[in-house]
Formats: C-alpha cells, sequence, structure tokens
C-alpha cells in the first residue's frame, strides 16, 4: 500500500474535506493549485470519479506535504484497495461498510463514514471512526446536529451534503467538527468555463465565512 500518511494538524486548521467528483483529470492540477494557494488543506476524490486513482496519485506527488488527500466513496474493498494504493491518506464512505472500517482502523488510516441517524452515527464511532460522516445534513439542518450533540457530545461530526458558505457558522454554533462540501465549494458553472480566478475568489469568500465561525 502507497498510503500517505494524514497530518491532523491541516487538517484541524482548515477543517473542511473538500468533495471533488466527475471532475476531468486536465483540470484537477489547476483546481488543486488554486485549493491549496487559498488555503484549504483536504480534499478527496470520489472513487466513483473516472481517473479517481491517478487523480489521488497525482495530486500526493505534487502536494502531499500542504495537502491531505483522500477518497470517498468508498464502497467496497476493491474501491479501498484502489484508494491505498494510490496513496490515499484518509476514507471516505457514504454510508456505514463494516470491513471498510474495520480495515482502516486496523492499518491506522483515518476514516470518516457516513451515517445519518443517531443509531448509525452511534455505530460508526463505536467501530472506530476519525470523525462520522452526517450525510445528508441538509435535510435536517443545523438543528439535528445539535440535538445529535447532545447525548454524544465526544462523538467528532462532520455534516456533509448541501453546506455553503452562509451556513456554516449555524452548523459551527450547532457543534460541527468539521464540514464535508461538495459542488457549494466547487461550483458546476466556474469549472464549466475554467473561471480560475472566479473560483479562486470564491474559494477565499469561502474560507472567509469558516474564520468568522471560528
Amino acid at each position: 500500500m502507497a498510503s500517505t500518511a494524514f497530518d491532523w494538524r491541516l487538517f484541524e486548521g482548515v477543517p473542511v474535506v473538500g468533495i471533488i467528483r466527475h471532475l476531468g483529470e486536465d483540470d484537477w492540477p489547476e483546481l488543486l493549485k488554486l485549493y491549496v494557494r487559498s488555503g484549504f488543506s483536504s480534499i478527496e476524490v470520489t472513487m466513483n470519479t473516472p481517473g479517481a486513482a491517478n487523480m489521488i496519485a497525482w495530486g500526493r506527488d505534487h502536494f502531499g506535504k500542504d495537502l491531505n488527500i483522500g477518497a470517498g466513496t468508498v464502497c467496497t474493498m476493491a474501491d479501498l484497495t484502489r484508494a491505498l494504493e494510490a496513496g490515499a491518506g484518509f476514507i471516505v464512505t457514504p454510508v456505514i461498510v463494516k470491513e471498510v472500517i474495520e480495515a482502516c482502523v486496523q492499518m491506522g488510516i483515518p476514516v470518516f463514514p457516513g451515517a445519518f441517524t443517531p443509531t448509525e452515527i452511534f455505530q460508526a464511532w463505536s467501530m472506530g471512526a476519525s470523525m462520522v460522516k452526517v450525510f445528508p445534513s441538509s435535510v435536517l439542518g443545523p438543528e439535528y446536529i445539535k440535538a445529535v450533540k447532545a447525548p454524544f457530545p465526544h462523538i467528532r461530526l462532520m455534516p456533509t451534503g448541501g453546506i455553503g458558505g452562509g451556513d456554516i457558522a449555524a452548523y459551527r454554533q450547532a457543534g460541527a467538527d468539521a464540514f464535508g462540501i461538495g459542488s457549494p465549494l466547487f461550483p458546476g458553472e466556474l469549472l464549466k468555463q475554467k473561471d480560475w480566478p472566479g473560483l479562486e475568489k470564491h474559494f477565499k469568500s469561502f474560507l472567509e465565512n469558516l474564520e468568522a465561525a471560528s
């Protein structure tokens, strides 16, 4: 396995996992350059993205010192093997995949399993999750995170799904420990037009929202 060590210091400094899905490999280098330059420190490539393994490997080789690069939508042990061989430093699943979680815990690879109900969240944490990805968070919003945190203040939660920059403060106040953010952080129109200056401006605006909420 060629996995890269996860830098918790980088992650805690900017507790956002950007989620890349179906991005063209040709656009990956420019996006990563802007992402790091803007101040972000963790990103995942979903394993159902064409060329995901190549993208993870390229990112590790070129930005591995400044960026935690992980694999998302890891649903099977085959996905996990491909992700780790590519150098993924952390693993994200959409749901509780028992064998994937257990393998990551055994190998010391940070794993953020997806869960939704209090039972699922508690189960994922009890299995050794580094943090639990609460997905899809936008369905019930910040109040749900606050409600879950009441009996489980020790469980680290990463709400994911439909969270825009303007939502971060409310989720922070509710007790969110980190955020998983896809299309709100990577607007399809900016990517389609390859508007790199516009994307960098958008990244910086997002970080300003995060810093204001900290």
